[in-house]
């Protein structure tokens, strides 16, 4: 019954569509209308244009009133306005009353304050621009189906002014980390993103096909090796922010494909890079939030104050009691793991590995605070120059907040002997059957025997960060399009 009666208003929609086009006034005919104002700024410095004639155009979201006198709710990009629309004013008014919540419009008129205070716009002239044939939801939040405001996210946008406003600050958040990296003198590069390789992070790709050179092609799964190329090349600092793809799994934090920035700055080593993530997320919290704290999922994060600093090992020490540290023996790991109840399937080839698997089941949800979790196992970080001091470990760091990983960094490794034998041991792994090893990579073998200067190299999910500053507890809620699949139409 309610597919018929949807079926109904639709179907008297497009009778009216059906009814202007013979009457010569078809709207989709309209190429351009000329805006010159728009509703927020109309709303917030009204003084500035009061009395002003001005062209506005978007879409009616609301009709009230009857007879001679109406008043509509017109949205455009920046927020709503209320039009005012009186019959002496319009010739066409008649014709205006049959107008559709969900057309878009254009108006031209004065700005004026209602006697109740309200900002509104006086029209005196009124063009029906495209007619929506659709019938929008009153409150598209409350649909019980939530994935079709992922699905519809056109829809999800029009109805849902706080949507718009999230997608808006990750705007905002882009461009301020651009400035912010611009300002210290990095360059913005472009790398590809079909590759003869899957490198750079140790993931399961996606695989495609070149049918002119006819080869294997995979989509990028991290921007590294394409960039420290170019510090040997002789640029000093760079960075791309741009889209990779992982085919693993998805869930609140997880999207297959998604926005990384990476940052290379040659003479500086991982120490360096931690200083600069905690200043741009200084930078970010003043620029975006005005404020250093930033509330989310119940707690009050302080960005402002130094992050705090703990060796991994230390950590795993910490919340289970358990001194991996001082562990040669992986039997002697394996029997902590199990007593820990952590599965280490697959896991199981070094104490580094087994340790690694500990921290991710019993101390990332833990790290509520930005914490620097520094000194990975050499076994999970093929990528990373060990320390110097206990070669066990690399210098490397990962940031958390919130229970998440925020940022992956290095001193990166720089001995083409050394990267051999970590890619070699890698291969092994992915003829083990590990389908996120690292592969082979013997022109950046080449590069690196070129000669990579010490470097500081640098890994943020973007998604993740807008999470933090938005309020988002989920990454499909910061991204305008997230994967889907494929809906059953003939079941929708």
């Amino acid at each position: 019954m309610a597919e018929e009666k949807m079926s109904d208003v639709i179907k008297v929609r497009w009778d009216k569509l059906h009814a202007l086009q013979a009457e010569g006034k078809n709207p989709y005919e309209i190429t351009k209308y000329d805006v010159t104002g728009h509703a927020k700024a109309i709303n917030d410095d009204f003084e500035q244009y009061e009395g002003q004639e001005l062209s506005l155009a978007g879409r009616i979201m609301a009709k009230r009133g009857q007879g001679k006198v109406g008043f509509y709710d017109l949205l455009d990009s920046t927020g709503k306005i209320q039009l005012y629309l009186k019959k002496d004013l319009l010739p066409n008014y008649d014709e205006i009353k049959k107008v559709d919540i969900g057309d878009i419009v254009g108006i031209k008129g004065e700005t004026f304050k209602t006697k109740r205070g309200q900002v509104s716009i006086r029209v005196h002239e009124f063009t029906l621009l495209s007619k929506s044939l659709q019938v929008l939801p009153e409150k598209f939040h409350g649909l019980k189906d939530q994935d079709l405001r992922y699905r519809q996210r056109y829809v999800d946008l029009i109805v849902n002014p706080e949507v718009r406003d999230v997608f808006v600050t990750r705007s905002r958040i882009i461009s301020k980390i651009r400035e912010f990296l611009d300002n210290r003198g990095f360059l913005e590069v472009e790398t590809p993103v079909l590759n003869n390789l899957a490198g750079g992070a140790n993931a399961r790709p996606f695989i495609t096909h070149h049918n002119t050179l006819d080869i294997p092609m995979y989509l990028r799964i991290a921007l590294e090796l394409p960039l420290k190329r170019l510090i040997v090349g002789g640029f000093d600092k760079v960075y791309e922010l741009s889209r990779v793809f992982r085919n693993e799994g998805m869930d609140a934090t997880h999207n297959p494909e998604f926005t990384e920035l990476e940052t290379y700055e040659a003479y500086t080593d991982y120490i360096g890079v931690m200083n600069m993530v905690e200043d741009l997320y200084h930078y970010l919290a003043d620029e975006i939030l005005g404020t250093k704290d930033v509330e989310y999922d119940g707690h009050t994060i302080h960005l402002g104050e130094p992050f705090r600093r703990a060796r991994m090992v230390d950590l795993v020490q910490e919340a289970t009691s358990v001194d991996f540290d001082h562990m040669t023996d992986v039997e002697e790991a394996k029997k902590a793991a199990a007593d820990l109840g952590v599965d280490i399937e697959g896991k199981d080839g070094s104490v580094g590995e087994i340790m690694a698997e500990v921290f991710d089941a019993k101390c990332e949800d833990t790290l509520i605070q930005p914490t620097f979790v520094t000194m990975h196992p050499v076994e999970i970080s093929p990528l990373a120059k060990k320390d110097p001091d206990d070669p066990r470990y690399t210098q490397r760091f990962e940031l958390y907040i919130s229970g998440a990983e925020c940022a992956n960094a290095f001193s990166e490794l720089n001995d083409p002997a050394d990267q051999k034998e970590r890619f070699i041991a890698q291969m092994e792994k992915k003829a083990g059957g590990d389908e996120e090893a690292h592969p082979y990579d013997a022109d950046f073998i080449n590069a690196l025997e070129v000669g990579l200067p010490p470097t500081g190299g640098l890994g943020i999910g973007i998604d993740r960060l807008v999470m933090l500053f938005t309020g988002q507890r989920t990454i499909r809620d910061v991204i305008l399009f997230p994967t889907m699949k494929t809906k059953d139409e003939k079941n929708a």
